[in-house]
């Protein structure tokens, strides 16, 4: 490898720094240039919401290194040993001579910089949609650091009271949470009838929505936005839907981010039809001298759709590609496997979080699958920070590998997401899975753990003694009519919450000696809390020679839409 090496990064934010820091440290030599359009340079924009609601205080800490160091200009000249150049915009790659044509911003001085290899790390940016008013005073993004210190002068202001959040996928979700804290009135505007819809299913994300308007975030869901209404000075006043008018003194706009391709296109590179930057599994595009990263490419899926591009905006991939683009700069030829798709978020004190395939995808895929959602505890309930968890996993029915995992609830996700994504990364099976041997002790998990137990009722279903079905098929069912629905909780649950429906009650205890008094010409939907005893009753009636009963997942803590309470 050249001791002279020049190498240029087109981007400061993660993948740039991280293939400089990386490179830097492997290859000495080298003479890395980072340029960057903003002023901003490697913070941790996943962190903004959480400035926003007040759990970092200072937005400085975006910027810090774990010991408080600001990762500014100097620290990376001096610590790292590479130059960032802040305001400078790459405007053109010149490939025949291998140059980028560098513009100042504040002078528009343009300069050409040489390269032996060059990395693209230009980020994504927000869709923006043609809806009328969008350009109204009070309509803005939330993508950047600028945006974030926009945002937070505009609240210390305290003429804002009521703000519409359009679209319901992480940044509306996590934003909603964090203006609610800030003591403002909250709706979340969404085309899709739940929240998170690229990335849930329909029950899990109708679960997690209950939670949200439960901590008082109005939830205007199906209703795709037509309008931003405003005064006679172009001022915001309200969002106006299909279905409904809100009123709104700030309107963010966080429908999803598209790469940045701009630069790579003009220089004839390969996009993928999702607009992301082709690259192969070391980063380089389609000029073996250019390389790209991060949420301006279109990363590979692992499993079970080997190769195809998925667009994953996400911070983690990102640093992962800067490294892999380093190390094949170096030499190091060590591939990027791919992604899963893994994301999770904090919604109030529900955890949300999805890897792999959902069903909805797996089914368009014309994969056979066949799918559980289980309610229980993450640890002994007399534990202190014992909470319920919703897990739905989605398996190929011809080889019983698991696929996807959604997991909804305020117990321990993240865990129990981790576990499923090194499954789904190793080509684990339902068997595999139902019985790893996975850390217990009462502070941290049952003794057999959520994710074994979601694992065995799904092998139960695969092989026919489990008859469950999910809570979407059970309302419909139930809205059809001539089902019976069984209620097998004790008296005081029971009395204290339940299906707002005709229900039949009878303890479990009692089902053997009074399952005469349900009929068998009609269709039986048993259902306790959760679903273990709605299983043991179907179990129980068929022992009796019911031949038609089936029992409803997740039970009462499972059920995404209204509940009757007694309260």
């Amino acid at each position: 490898m050249d001791k002279d090496l020049r190498v240029v990064i087109v981007g400061g934010v993660a993948c740039g720094p991280k293939t400089a820091c990386r490179l830097k440290r492997i290859l000495p030599s080298a003479k890395i240039t980072i340029f960057e359009k903003g002023k901003d340079i490697s913070y941790g924009a996943c962190g903004m919401p959480y400035y926003i609601g007040g759990v970092a205080e200072e937005i400085k800490a975006l910027c810090d290194t774990p010991v408080g160091v600001t990762r500014d200009v100097g620290f990376f000249k001096n610590v790292k040993g590479f130059d960032v150049e802040c305001g400078k915009e790459v405007v053109a790659i010149n490939r025949e001579e291998k140059t980028v044509t560098v513009k100042d911003v504040d002078s528009g001085t343009e300069t050409k910089v040489p390269y032996d290899k060059l990395v693209l790390a230009t980020g994504g940016k927000p869709v923006r949609p043609p809806i009328k008013g969008i350009e109204a005073n009070g309509v803005q993004h939330f993508h950047s650091l600028n945006d974030c210190r926009k945002l937070d002068e505009q609240l210390k202001g305290g003429k804002i009271k009521k703000v519409a959040l359009v679209g319901a996928g992480l940044i509306g979700i996590e934003m909603a949470e964090a203006l609610i804290d800030r003591g403002l009135e909250v709706t979340v505007i969404e085309m899709f009838n739940y929240i998170i819809p690229a990335l849930l299913d329909e029950e899990m994300g109708l679960l997690a929505g209950k939670h949200l308007k439960a901590k008082g975030v109005n939830l205007a869901m199906g209703s795709p936005v037509t309008e931003f209404v405003t005064d006679g000075n172009g001022n915001l006043t309200a969002v106006k839907t299909k279905d409904n008018e809100y009123p709104a003194d700030l309107a963010i706009v966080a429908i999803g981010v598209q790469p940045n391709n701009e630069l790579a296109q003009k220089a004839g590179l390969a996009i993928a039809p999702n607009r992301g930057i082709m690259v192969n599994e070391y980063g380089q595009t389609s000029d073996p001298d250019i390389y790209a990263g991060g949420n301006c490419v279109a990363t590979n899926y692992v499993y079970p759709v080997m190769g195809r591009p998925l667009f994953t905006p996400q911070g983690s991939t990102a640093n992962k590609e800067g490294r892999v683009i380093a190390n094949h700069i170096a030499g190091l030829t060590e591939p990027f496997p791919g992604v899963l798709g893994t994301v999770i978020c904090k919604a109030f004190e529900y955890n949300i979080g999805r890897t792999g395939l959902s069903e909805r995808w797996a089914r368009d895929l014309n994969i056979d699958v066949e799918t559980v959602l289980w309610t229980g505890p993450d640890r002994p309930h007399y534990m202190p920070g014992s909470g319920p968890l919703a897990i739905k996993l989605i398996v190929n029915k011809k080889n019983r590998k698991l696929l996807g995992c959604q997991i909804v609830g305020p117990g321990d996700a993240a865990k129990r997401l981790d576990i499923a994504v090194t499954a789904i990364t190793l080509g684990a099976t339902l068997e595999q899975l139902a019985y790893l041997d996975l850390a217990y002790a009462p502070p941290y998990a049952l003794p057999i753990d959520p994710i074994n137990t979601a694992a065995h009722v799904l092998q139960n279903k695969l092989d026919g003694l489990a008859k469950g079905i999910s809570p979407l098929v059970a309302k419909k069912k139930i809205d059809e009519g001539n089902v019976v629905l069984l209620d097998v909780r004790t008296p005081w649950e029971f009395e204290e919450v339940g299906l707002p429906y005709d229900v039949v009650h009878i303890p479990l205890g009692a089902l053997r000696s009074k399952a005469q008094e349900l009929p068998k010409d009609k269709e039986i939907l048993a259902f306790c809390k959760l679903s273990l005893r709605g299983y043991e009753a179907q179990r129980i009636l068929e022992e009796k020679g019911f031949d038609n009963v089936c029992f409803i997942e997740g039970g009462v803590i499972g059920w995404p839409f209204e509940l009757r309470t007694n309260q």
